[in-house]
């Protein structure tokens, strides 16, 4: 349970590093990888090459982790709290708002180059990545029809690796069943209300 003290925003995710406390997922990596000092593909010392990961990890937050949330929530919890169908319509909106953002990449991002911000996957692939999971695990494929952006994304399943992936995901890609959850009626109808809101 991830509590204010953990993250004062009262989300996840949340790092406690020692009495150290940071949000915030990309400020989170970007810490890590400082601390840490990982292979330079991941966040290359190189100005520019710094400068066009910092770019995408800046471009995402409103170009494809907003969307492609908005898309999981419609097709996941908001059914699974609602006891109500999936709205189709609402569904293929929100599909439409990551339409750009997704040509944007397979159109012009990735026939330049084979990943993101330079010629070596870095922290903005594991990022976009990480996001695109999300619609495609409730069976939204947003690769199809989209040659560059689906080598794009083996090419980030090969960098990684088949096991990692899978394990990184897992709780995305293999949601639980949901009877093995038992609701609070009242939490339920707080949480659909929201989830309403959010997706308007």
């Amino acid at each position: 349970m991830y509590s204010l003290d953990q993250n004062p925003l009262g989300k996840v995710p949340a790092l406690r590093d020692g009495d150290f406390r940071l949000a915030e997922s990309v400020a989170i990596l970007l810490y890590l990888s400082r601390k840490f000092q990982p292979a330079e593909h991941w966040y290359p010392p190189g100005l520019q090459a710094r400068a066009r990961v910092d770019e995408y990890l800046a471009w995402q937050h409103s170009a494809i982790q907003l969307p492609a949330t908005n898309v999981y929530l419609c097709k996941s919890l908001l059914p699974y709290f609602s006891g109500q169908p999936v709205d189709s319509a609402k569904l293929e909106t929100l599909l439409g708002r990551l339409e750009p953002s997704l040509e944007h990449l397979d159109q012009k991002v990735l026939t330049a180059r084979p990943f993101l911000a330079t010629d070596q996957i870095s922290l903005a692939d594991l990022v976009v990545f990480s996001e695109l999971m999300r619609p495609t695990a409730v069976g939204c494929d947003v690769f199809r029809d989209r040659p560059h952006l689906s080598a794009w994304r083996a090419r980030v399943e090969a960098a990684l690796g088949p096991e990692l992936v899978q394990e990184a995901h897992k709780l995305v890609l293999q949601p639980r069943d949901p009877q093995e959850t038992r609701r609070d009626p009242q939490v339920a109808q707080e949480l659909v209300k929201r989830l309403q809101e959010r997706l308007r």
